[in-house]
């Protein structure tokens, strides 16, 4: 992990942390994560929302009046616009995308949730999704989402991240072993 991705986190755990206590002394952990739904989408879909957060050329006060105005149109908690309008003014809205993760992740260890990130070669079902969910929540005791993504290289098969683990039933995954077998046996 680089210094700078390191520091970074660090600087969004300690957002998040208040963020999150505020919201849950205030009751609003619902509220909380309909923001970080919310803010993610807009992220994912707005280039100029991410160019605002990253870009030097944006002064403190211009980014102050935009996640404002943003924050409003938005509908965001009070929790969250005092949050992005601190983080403008201290210059910190470039860690915005890992605050939201680990605003995410602290909200589902509270719901005893857990996120597991599984990619396949064809997109699942909804019945394959919801089998997947459910055997995986058996294995870890916890309830389990689901974030599919899809790699047609992988020919057949899934990777499933979650937590620490990784499980690769792949099919390219065991070609890639057989050929690595087949090297060792000459």
């Amino acid at each position: 992990m680089s210094e700078t991705h390191s520091i970074s986190t660090g600087i969004a755990a300690r957002y998040a942390s208040a963020a999150y206590d505020l919201a849950s002394e205030a009751g609003g952990i619902a509220a909380l994560e309909a923001d970080v739904d919310s803010l993610e989408t807009a992220l994912a879909e707005s280039d100029d929302f991410s160019s605002l957060i990253h870009s030097p050329i944006y002064s403190r006060d211009q980014q102050g009046r935009a996640i404002a105005a943003l924050a409003s149109a938005m509908g965001l908690t009070e929790t969250m616009r005092n949050v992005l309008g601190l983080m403008a003014a201290k210059r910190r809205l470039f860690v915005l995308p890992q605050l939201l993760e680990a605003l995410r992740a602290r909200i589902a260890d509270e719901k005893g949730e857990i996120t597991a990130e599984v990619t396949t070669a064809q997109p699942l079902s909804d019945q394959q999704a919801a089998r997947l969910a459910e055997t995986l929540s058996e294995k870890s005791g916890k309830s389990v989402k689901l974030k599919t993504s899809v790699d047609e290289s992988l020919i057949g098969g899934l990777i499933v991240k979650m937590g620490s683990q990784m499980i690769d039933t792949s099919i390219a995954s065991k070609l890639s072993s057989l050929q690595n077998s087949m090297k060792e046996a000459r």
